[in-house]
């Protein structure tokens, strides 16, 4: 099925986690995150949480490249669980839990978690240009909630970098999303992350350029 959708070309943007969209984005970058996840994620035994997961292709892809960790799905549409499942069930991954229901702008969601303090690092992949701004507080918050001590907040995607776009495909992408009139869609400012990420004692470590002008963003405890 990716080759499938790699040989039709790039879909009409459409951020539906199921969307023909989302599964052309995934496969064209999750090749580059998980070579900077070899590179990042611990060696030793640990949980790694990944926010909004779609329909999980990004974490049922990286697992079985880490036997050593147990993989924790999350999302705040249940409907996109049933998906995650079966794809788990046909790749056989064992390290590869069932979803959790985390909402970014539900604390609740995650502040009674038993795995407060538990979790060895957390990704989000391609969210903050189609979500609100306040998401930024929420992932900074849970972060800081349920990361251990050594643990990181994996970020990636398109941003803007102190007010300016990194490249003119960029510009034309954030154009793209404001024309859909949908008010909190848009290419969200590194700097805005870094703000709030201080206030929760959390600090910009690395920022890793990727291909197609992304950044992958690494936030960790001061």
């Amino acid at each position: 099925m990716v080759m499938n959708i790699m040989n039709q070309g790039k879909p009409s943007l459409d951020p539906h986690p199921l969307s023909e969209y989302v599964a052309w984005a995934g496969a064209r970058n999750r090749e580059p995150i998980l070579n900077v996840l070899k590179e990042k994620l611990p060696k030793e035994p640990g949980v790694i949480l990944e926010i909004a997961s779609g329909s999980g292709m990004h974490i049922n892809y990286f697992a079985p490249h880490f036997k050593h960790l147990f993989f924790q799905p999350s999302d705040y549409d249940t409907e996109v669980f049933d998906n995650i499942k079966n794809i788990l069930g046909k790749l056989g991954n064992d390290n590869v839990y069932d979803p959790l229901s985390i909402d970014l702008t539900q604390p609740k969601t995650w502040l009674n978690l038993d795995k407060k303090n538990g979790y060895s690092a957390i990704f989000c992949i391609n969210i903050f240009h189609v979500a609100p701004i306040d998401i930024i507080d929420g992932m900074m918050e849970c972060a800081a909630e349920l990361l251990n001590e050594n643990g990181f907040l994996f970020i990636y995607g398109p941003f803007k970098v102190d007010g300016t776009f990194n490249s003119a495909s960029n510009e034309q992408f954030n154009e793209t999303l404001n024309s859909t009139g949908v008010p909190e869609w848009g290419l969200k400012d590194i700097a805005d992350l870094k703000k709030v990420a201080e206030y929760y004692d959390l600090k910009l470590q690395e920022k890793i350029d990727m291909p197609s002008n992304n950044f992958s963003l690494i936030f960790a405890r001061k």
